[in-house]
Protein backbone atom coordinates (compact mmCIF):
# COMPACT_ATOMS: atom_id res chain seq x y z
CA UNK A 1 0.00 0.00 0.00
CA UNK A 2 1.28 3.34 -0.90
CA UNK A 3 1.19 5.13 2.65
CA UNK A 4 1.85 9.01 2.27
CA UNK A 5 3.30 10.48 5.31
CA UNK A 6 5.37 12.84 6.70
CA UNK A 7 8.96 12.44 7.13
CA UNK A 8 12.28 14.31 6.42
CA UNK A 9 14.17 13.89 3.40
CA UNK A 10 17.11 12.26 3.25
CA UNK A 11 20.15 14.07 4.63
CA UNK A 12 23.05 12.68 3.35
CA UNK A 13 24.72 10.81 -0.20
CA UNK A 14 21.83 13.46 -1.88
CA UNK A 15 23.14 12.52 -5.75
CA UNK A 16 20.02 14.93 -6.94
CA UNK A 17 17.04 17.23 -5.62
CA UNK A 18 14.59 17.87 -8.50
CA UNK A 19 11.98 20.15 -7.28
CA UNK A 20 8.41 20.96 -9.18
CA UNK A 21 8.32 16.89 -10.15
CA UNK A 22 4.96 15.83 -10.67
CA UNK A 23 4.56 11.59 -8.65
CA UNK A 24 2.45 8.89 -10.43
CA UNK A 25 1.62 5.38 -8.29
CA UNK A 26 0.21 3.64 -11.32
CA UNK A 27 -2.49 5.80 -12.60
CA UNK A 28 -3.12 7.35 -9.24
CA UNK A 29 -2.02 11.74 -9.71
CA UNK A 30 -0.16 12.53 -6.55
CA UNK A 31 0.50 16.46 -7.34
CA UNK A 32 3.55 18.49 -7.28
CA UNK A 33 6.24 18.10 -5.27
CA UNK A 34 10.46 17.80 -4.61
CA UNK A 35 12.23 14.17 -6.10
CA UNK A 36 15.61 13.60 -3.69
CA UNK A 37 17.65 10.67 -5.73
CA UNK A 38 19.81 9.85 -2.81
CA UNK A 39 22.73 6.82 -2.51
CA UNK A 40 19.96 4.99 0.42
CA UNK A 41 16.40 5.72 -1.43
CA UNK A 42 14.49 7.45 -3.79
CA UNK A 43 12.07 10.07 -1.85
CA UNK A 44 9.10 12.78 -2.83
CA UNK A 45 7.65 15.07 -0.66
CA UNK A 46 4.42 17.03 -1.87
CA UNK A 47 4.51 20.48 -2.61
CA UNK A 48 1.23 21.24 -0.75
CA UNK A 49 0.72 18.73 2.59
CA UNK A 50 4.36 17.93 2.54
CA UNK A 51 3.68 14.00 2.60
CA UNK A 52 5.64 12.08 0.37
CA UNK A 53 6.92 8.53 0.09
CA UNK A 54 10.15 6.70 -0.50
CA UNK A 55 11.65 3.93 -2.55
CA UNK A 56 13.89 1.09 -1.80
CA UNK A 57 16.59 0.47 -4.62
CA UNK A 58 16.32 -3.08 -4.24
CA UNK A 59 12.66 -2.86 -4.39
CA UNK A 60 13.37 -0.95 -7.76
CA UNK A 61 13.20 -3.71 -11.31
CA UNK A 62 13.92 -1.13 -13.87
CA UNK A 63 14.15 2.47 -13.72
CA UNK A 64 14.09 4.53 -17.40
CA UNK A 65 13.48 7.65 -19.17
CA UNK A 66 10.21 7.30 -20.96
CA UNK A 67 9.46 9.73 -24.04
CA UNK A 68 6.57 7.56 -25.62
CA UNK A 69 3.60 8.98 -25.71
CA UNK A 70 1.54 6.08 -26.28
CA UNK A 71 2.95 4.95 -22.43
CA UNK A 72 1.95 7.76 -20.78
CA UNK A 73 1.54 11.50 -22.34
CA UNK A 74 4.21 13.23 -20.61
CA UNK A 75 7.91 12.26 -20.95
CA UNK A 76 9.40 10.89 -16.94
CA UNK A 77 11.31 9.15 -15.09
CA UNK A 78 9.57 5.65 -15.05
CA UNK A 79 10.43 3.14 -12.17
CA UNK A 80 8.91 -0.15 -11.84
CA UNK A 81 8.57 -2.01 -8.14
CA UNK A 82 9.04 -5.49 -7.66
CA UNK A 83 5.98 -5.51 -5.38
CA UNK A 84 2.47 -4.34 -5.96
CA UNK A 85 2.01 -0.46 -4.44
CA UNK A 86 -1.90 -0.83 -3.75
CA UNK A 87 -3.52 2.67 -3.75
CA UNK A 88 -6.36 3.27 -1.30
CA UNK A 89 -9.52 3.59 -3.26
CA UNK A 90 -8.12 0.50 -5.41
CA UNK A 91 -9.94 -2.55 -3.89
CA UNK A 92 -8.95 -5.77 -4.86
CA UNK A 93 -11.58 -8.39 -4.47
CA UNK A 94 -9.98 -12.05 -3.92
CA UNK A 95 -11.76 -13.76 -6.78
CA UNK A 96 -11.24 -17.09 -7.89
CA UNK A 97 -11.23 -16.38 -11.79
CA UNK A 98 -7.24 -17.47 -11.94
CA UNK A 99 -6.87 -13.52 -13.91
CA UNK A 100 -2.95 -12.98 -12.50
CA UNK A 101 -3.30 -9.51 -13.88
CA UNK A 102 -5.47 -8.03 -11.63
CA UNK A 103 -3.36 -8.79 -8.79
CA UNK A 104 -0.15 -8.34 -10.71
CA UNK A 105 3.00 -8.25 -8.16
CA UNK A 106 4.32 -4.90 -9.65
CA UNK A 107 3.84 -1.29 -9.68
CA UNK A 108 5.02 1.74 -11.62
CA UNK A 109 5.92 4.78 -10.30
CA UNK A 110 6.55 8.15 -12.83
CA UNK A 111 8.28 11.35 -12.05
CA UNK A 112 7.68 14.08 -14.23
CA UNK A 113 9.44 17.22 -13.93
CA UNK A 114 8.53 20.82 -14.56
CA UNK A 115 12.05 20.73 -16.39
CA UNK A 116 11.89 17.74 -19.16
CA UNK A 117 15.93 18.76 -19.62
CA UNK A 118 16.46 17.27 -16.45
CA UNK A 119 14.93 13.99 -17.32
CA UNK A 120 19.00 12.57 -18.20
CA UNK A 121 20.33 13.78 -15.14
CA UNK A 122 17.53 12.13 -13.05
CA UNK A 123 18.61 9.00 -14.98
CA UNK A 124 21.89 9.19 -14.39
CA UNK A 125 21.66 9.80 -10.18
CA UNK A 126 19.33 6.98 -10.49
CA UNK A 127 21.88 4.62 -11.76
CA UNK A 128 24.66 5.50 -9.97
CA UNK A 129 22.73 5.09 -7.00
CA UNK A 130 21.17 1.56 -8.35
CA UNK A 131 24.86 0.27 -8.90
CA UNK A 132 25.43 0.86 -4.83
CA UNK A 133 22.30 -1.99 -4.41
CA UNK A 134 23.39 -4.53 -6.63
CA UNK A 135 20.88 -7.44 -6.87
CA UNK A 136 21.90 -10.63 -4.32
CA UNK A 137 19.89 -12.93 -7.15
CA UNK A 138 21.99 -11.40 -9.89
CA UNK A 139 23.42 -14.14 -12.11
CA UNK A 140 26.64 -12.18 -12.43
CA UNK A 141 29.09 -14.02 -10.22
CA UNK A 142 30.90 -12.21 -7.69
CA UNK A 143 34.55 -13.94 -9.07
CA UNK A 144 35.00 -11.34 -11.84
CA UNK A 145 34.30 -12.95 -14.79
CA UNK A 146 33.86 -9.33 -16.00
CA UNK A 147 34.60 -6.41 -15.57
CA UNK A 148 32.97 -3.23 -15.34
CA UNK A 149 34.86 -0.09 -17.08
CA UNK A 150 32.32 2.66 -17.78
CA UNK A 151 28.27 2.27 -18.41
CA UNK A 152 27.46 -0.30 -20.73
CA UNK A 153 31.53 -1.37 -21.32
CA UNK A 154 32.63 -4.58 -19.85
CA UNK A 155 36.73 -6.08 -20.32
CA UNK A 156 37.44 -10.01 -20.06
CA UNK A 157 39.64 -10.29 -17.19
CA UNK A 158 43.20 -11.14 -17.96
CA UNK A 159 42.62 -14.82 -18.07
CA UNK A 160 39.69 -14.76 -20.38
CA UNK A 161 41.65 -13.32 -23.74
CA UNK A 162 40.59 -14.50 -26.97
CA UNK A 163 44.46 -13.57 -27.88
CA UNK A 164 45.32 -16.79 -25.40
CA UNK A 165 47.68 -19.25 -26.12
CA UNK A 166 45.03 -22.15 -26.14
CA UNK A 167 43.38 -20.51 -29.07
CA UNK A 168 45.84 -18.99 -30.98
CA UNK A 169 45.84 -22.49 -34.06
CA UNK A 170 41.99 -22.34 -33.34
CA UNK A 171 41.36 -18.52 -34.95
CA UNK A 172 44.09 -19.29 -37.46
CA UNK A 173 42.33 -22.11 -38.74
CA UNK A 174 38.96 -19.87 -38.91
CA UNK A 175 40.93 -17.06 -40.58
CA UNK A 176 42.42 -19.34 -43.61
CA UNK A 177 38.75 -20.80 -43.81
CA UNK A 178 36.99 -17.35 -43.90
CA UNK A 179 36.42 -17.58 -48.13
CA UNK A 180 35.61 -20.84 -48.56
CA UNK A 181 31.72 -20.83 -48.91
CA UNK A 182 32.00 -17.37 -51.25
CA UNK A 183 30.64 -19.03 -54.44
CA UNK A 184 28.51 -21.19 -52.31
CA UNK A 185 24.49 -20.53 -53.93
CA UNK A 186 22.25 -19.32 -51.79
CA UNK A 187 19.43 -21.67 -50.76
CA UNK A 188 15.43 -20.15 -50.66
Amino acid sequence: MVVLSSFPPPAEGIKLVQPNTGAFINTRDLGQGTLYIAESRVSWVSASSGQGFSLEYPHISLHAVSKDPAAFPQECLYLMLDSRLDEPDEIVENDDSGDEESTSEMSEVRFIPEDRGTLDAMYHAMTVCQTLHPDPNDSVSDEGDFEDTEEGEYCLDAGESADNDHDNGETENMESDMGQFEDADPEH
